[in-house]
């Protein structure tokens, strides 16, 4: 129809995909980034960043899911949490299903992302934003980093837009040291590294960096509908090579106690422990060790 409105996610030159507008929602251009969010007909409410989708409200249970439940459940025993970015909230709310976290702090540079991502994707957060042991911190992740002391978190969870603008500084030699600082003696960091299939050379520089840190660098994966391509990398760096091998029996159990068991749509202890078998095409980019 003459009247209809596409919007064309701008991630690829060559490549991409399209979504029917049902409503428009807000598009806002912020001090960082330009926001636009709206309703569509197939996938709910959807958050685009400079033009390349963020989050959608018919999958993002994929990707949050395995972003949170897989490095808390892999470590067993975090209490402290760090997340940089994921200003929707739903990192956020994830982390918080598990009883046995004590504090989660969240550190997102755009704080009209948190606005926009409560008065319009109020389903994603949750009540996370109120529960009383998460901080919500508008501010650079980068120093952020920098200044915790050292051994103060037990896991890191980075949701950042692609080594691009904003999130350029969140894959840097320098982050990942801090990271490392700032990490408990079994600590561990994840973050997103892209679709292989589309951008091989962010899997394997950040996997590079993180190797500069970290004795344990890996990668797992998680089919994400709207991460065109293939599947979604999603970067390990690890200071103990034993959280990456546990058993599915053992999984399990920790997400029993921190009652997180049977409560999700794409997590399990079987895909948990899968993510990590990856086909060659995606391990080449992987250092060697």
């Amino acid at each position: 129809m003459a009247d209809e409105t596409w919007v064309n996610e701008t991630l690829y030159a060559e490549w991409g995909q399209r979504f029917l507008v049902k409503r428009d929602l807000a598009h806002v251009k912020s001090e960082f980034q330009d926001i636009r969010i709206f309703e569509s007909h197939l996938h709910g409410r959807v958050m685009l960043l400079d033009g390349v989708v963020q989050i959608t409200e018919a999958d993002e249970f994929v990707y949050q899911e395995m972003l949170a439940h897989v490095p808390l459940l892999a470590h067993g025993d975090a209490k402290r949490v760090l997340i940089i970015g994921a200003g929707d909230g739903g990192v956020l709310r994830r982390v918080l299903q598990h009883r046995t976290v004590e504090r989660a702090v969240m550190v997102e540079i755009d704080g009209e992302v948190i606005r926009l991502a409560k008065e319009h994707l109020p389903g994603i957060g949750g009540d996370a934003w109120t529960d009383p042991r998460a901080t919500v911190i508008v501010g650079d992740g980068i120093d952020h980093v920098r200044q915790a002391e050292a051994g103060s978190y037990d896991v890191v969870i980075v949701d950042s837009t692609d080594p691009i603008g904003v999130g350029e500084v969140l894959f840097t030699d320098e982050f990942y040291a801090n990271c490392a600082r700032l990490l408990s003696d079994r600590g561990l960091v994840v973050n997103q590294c892209g679709v292989p299939f589309m951008q091989a050379e962010e899997l394997r520089q950040t996997s590079l960096r993180r190797a500069k840190s970290f004795p344990d660098v890996f990668a797992y994966v998680a089919a994400v509908p709207t991460y065109v391509g293939g599947f979604m990398t999603l970067g390990w760096a690890a200071k103990d090579a034993g959280c990456r091998h546990v058993d599915v029996a053992e999984i399990r159990r920790r997400a029993d106690v921190a009652g997180v068991l049977d409560t999700t749509r794409y997590w399990t202890p079987e895909i948990h422990v899968g993510a990590f078998n990856l086909p060659p095409y995606i391990g080449m980019h992987l250092p060697r060790g």
